[in-house]
Order: C-alpha cells, then sequence, then structure tokens
C-alpha cells in the first residue's frame, strides 16, 4: 500500500500592488507593445504548453551513489517506467562522492528543463547541516517526488540472548555498547547515535565501516554488539534469512518484510522514528508545469503492483504525493536531521 506524504510546509504568496493609474501615461504605445509581449513570453515559459511538448529528447538521472546502492536500484526501476510512459529513454548516470553532494552540486547548476535530474537520499537533507561546504544549497534543488522510504532499524547477531530492543538495552545499561554502521555522517549512524544518546541514555561506541556488506559481516560475527541499518539497506534481507536477529525499527508501526520485530514505541520510546527515503529532485528554476507532469508520472510508475511488491520485500514502503507534499516533506526532514546533527555536534568538511 502507498504511504501519502503530509503536507506541512505552507507557501504564502501575495498578490503584487497594482501601479498608481497615473502612471500609466509615462508610456508610449511602442513601450507598452513591448512590455506586453515580454510578460506573454514569461508567462508560455512556465505554462502547460511547455509540459505538452516535453519531453523531446532524453532524460538523465544522475545517481548520487554507486552502482548497486538502492538510490541507484530505485532510478533504474523508475527510470525505465518514466521511459515508457514519456516515450524517451532516461539515461543512469551515477556520480558518487562527498556523501552524495557531487550529483546534487551537478543538478543544482543544471538547466532547470527537466532534462536533468537528481536521485538521491536522505543524506541531502542531512548535508544540509551536516557538510557546509557543499557547492549547493537545498534552495537550489526542487522536489520532484519522493518514491520510497525504509525505517531505521538495530539489529544484532543471531547468537545473541536478547529478543528485542527492550531487552537490550535493560541487559547493557551502564555498559559502553559499540554500534556498526555503513559509515560517519550517514543517516544510520547519525539516527543511532541520537537515539542512544539523547533518548535511551546509553553510553555507545560508534565503528563506522566503508559500506553496509562489511558492517553486516562484522555484526554476524559478534565483533559488535549491534548494527544501524535501514532495513531497505540490506537488514531486512540478513533478517529473513536468519542471519542477523532485528531488535526494534525506528517507525509508527512494524514492517511488513519483518512484522515480528517491535517499534521503538514498543521498547518504550514513542517520540522517536527516523527513515531513509529516495527521491527525485530538479534545479530550482524548472517550470512547475514541468515538476508537476514528472510527478505525477512517477507517481503512475511507483503504483504499479510488480514495483511495490519489490520495494515492500526488501523493506521498502512505496510513496505517494504532490509535488507540494513532497517539497513539504523534505523541509521536515532538513529540519529534523539538522535538530540531530546540531545536538550531536556533527560536522564533515
Amino acid at each position: 500500500m502507498l504511504v501519502n506524504l503530509q503536507s506541512r510546509w505552507n507557501y504564502a504568496g501575495r498578490a503584487q500592488r497594482q501601479k498608481n493609474h497615473a502612471s500609466w501615461g509615462k508610456f508610449d504605445v511602442r513601450t507598452l507593445c513591448k512590455a506586453a509581449c515580454g510578460l506573454f513570453a514569461c508567462v508560455l515559459a512556465t505554462s502547460p504548453i511547455q509540459a505538452q511538448s516535453y519531453p523531446d529528447h532524453d532524460i538523465t538521472f544522475i545517481v548520487a551513489f554507486a552502482p548497486g546502492g538502492i538510490a541507484d536500484t530505485l532510478a533504474r526501476f523508475v527510470g525505465k517506467g518514466l521511459g515508457e510512459k514519456l516515450g524517451r529513454t532516461v539515461i543512469v548516470e551515477n556520480r558518487g562522492g562527498a556523501g552524495g553532494n557531487i550529483a546534487a552540486a551537478a543538478v543544482a547548476r543544471a538547466a532547470p528543463d527537466g532534462y536533468t535530474l537528481l536521485v538521491t537520499t536522505t543524506a541531502v537533507a542531512i548535508n544540509e547541516t551536516l557538510r557546509p561546504n557543499r557547492g549547493y544549497a537545498a534552495d537550489d534543488l526542487k522536489t520532484v517526488a519522493i518514491i520510497a522510504s525504509s525505517p531505521e532499524s538495530l539489529v544484532t547477531s543471531p547468537h545473541n540472548p536478547v529478543a528485542n530492543l527492550a531487552e537490550f538495552l535493560k541487559a547493557n545499561k551502564g555498559k559502553n555498547v559499540t554500534f556498526a554502521s555503513a559509515g560517519v555522517g550517514s543517516g544510520s549512524h547519525i539516527a543511532a547515535e541520537y537515539f542512544f544518546k539523547e533518548i535511551a541514555k546509553i553510553q555507545v561506541t560508534h565503528v563506522p565501516f566503508q559500506g553496509g556488506a562489511p558492517a553486516i559481516t562484522a555484526t554476524i560475527g559478534n565483533q559488535v554488539d549491534i548494527m544501524a541499518s535501514t532495513l531497505g539497506g540490506g537488514a531486512a534481507v540478513q533478517i529473513t534469512s536468519g542471519k542477523l536477529k532485528g531488535l526494534g525499527i525506528a517507525s509508527a508501526k512494524r514492517a511488513a518484510v519483518t512484522p515480528d520485530i517491535p517499534t521503538y514505541a514498543e521498547a518504550g520510546f514513542p517520540v522517536f522514528e527516523a527513515a531513509s527515503w529516495v527521491g527525485v529532485f530538479a534545479p530550482a528554476r524548472t517550470p512547475s508545469s514541468l515538476i508537476t507532469k514528472l510527478n505525477a508520472t512517477i507517481e503512475e510508475v511507483v503504483k504499479a503492483p510488480e514495483l511495490q511488491q519489490k520495494l515492500t520485500s526488501i523493506g521498502f514502503d512505496p510513496i505517494e504525493g504532490s509535488p507540494t507534499q513532497a517539497e513539504g516533506y523534505f523541509r521536515d526532514e532538513v529540519a529534523k536531521w539538522g535538530k540531530m546533527v546540531k545536538t550531536l555536534s556533527l560536522s564533515i568538511n
């Protein structure tokens, strides 16, 4: 089932004041005609006419991370469906590096014509606070759609005797817990460290790895006490295969792919929710008519039963929502992750 985005971002618009009627006498007919033509051109540039002729050539998805990751996987799934519906090829180009900033900066500087789009993750919201030297700002991008999200989770070795997060916290009270993640500054790292230190009040030491695979291996081998990962970041597959034990998920409800894993709320922490998501973004000055067309088409693609089943099976929830709702969701995420980053005094230059 699709998850509906809640619109939390209000746009305040005011009509411009009309000029004093007496000032019209300063213009001759030729000046007025030129002004009218210029105004018509501006209106035409952002009108539905532009959306009707779009696209007339191939579209490029610039993916902020390397091939094989969840952003890349969803970019290829959605790109294929989008291309089929629009009658054009969607080219997927991976530009990893700097926590997703290289790709985001490239799209922020691209022509705002709907032909160069960014596919990235929660990193674009986190980086607004975590990485001060990004080469772009959130205001340089416009949210097209949030495709899907996956809750953060805490997992451990199947040999660990605790059955859930509540038992784990009770067994480790007063101890220094080691927790693994796929790297410093990842959503999983930040969410787990914030949860342990600020909410659960548990002393922890972060053990970062270069990617999810080595972190999973270390956790399976009981080299660390626990691992922080999104369900869709590989944890769900390992849990269902019995190689990892899920302790809790930072979600309002249990996940369909791992129904036996309780939420953080069930462990006594109802105020904390965190998830990783994949979204599509365009340069900020892209006409609203193009954003609306892309959003509607991507939503059609995500609603396809085959893609929904695929996403659910790997721990993601498909998402639907208008451009306004998607933009509001993104802005809320920037604020939420920004609060955690500042509280933990984290920064990457």
